[in-house]
């Protein structure tokens, strides 16, 4: 009787082994299901997060290059404003010492016309070049206010 409450045991304990390893095997299987999935979330997750970072960097570019266009849109205004500002002075300062050649100097009637008629181009050239400085000033404070 003590040998078959010995193996009736020794049955009991191997069956319970089996029972706990069975049971370790699934919750590890479980738990690799589980870690899977988890990760498989993380994949997604990060690809999603990538996307959207690459996203912002191609808005950026875009909106660097569209800062760089008008800031060379900008400039190239300014220039074109000062070079017909500097068009302007240069034509009313040759206006300015031809009317000084024609009183200081004796000249004859005939040079005397010739000179009032370059004065004349010059004034006209002079109200060109305003009235495009007008149009470029206009076209620097659109570029101006764009930015």
């Amino acid at each position: 009787m003590k040998k078959t409450f010995k193996l009736i045991a020794l049955i009991v304990l191997i069956m319970n082994s089996q029972y706990f390893f069975a049971q370790t095997n699934a919750n590890q299987k479980a738990e690799e299901i589980e870690f899977k999935k988890i990760e498989n979330d993380y994949r997604k997750s990060s690809a999603e997060h990538h996307k959207k970072l690459d996203d912002k960097l191609k808005e950026l570019k875009k909106e660097t290059k569209e800062v760089e266009t008008k800031k060379k849109n900008l400039v190239k205004s300014e220039n074109n404003f000062n070079s017909t500002r500097e068009k302007i002075s240069k034509l009313e300062a040759a206006n300015q010492k031809i009317e000084n050649k024609i009183t200081t100097t004796s000249v004859s009637d005939e040079e005397i016309q010739k000179q009032r008629v370059k004065t004349k181009k010059n004034e006209l050239a002079i109200q060109k070049l305003k009235l495009t400085l007008i149009s470029q000033q206009k076209d620097l404070d659109k570029v101006m206010s764009s930015l």
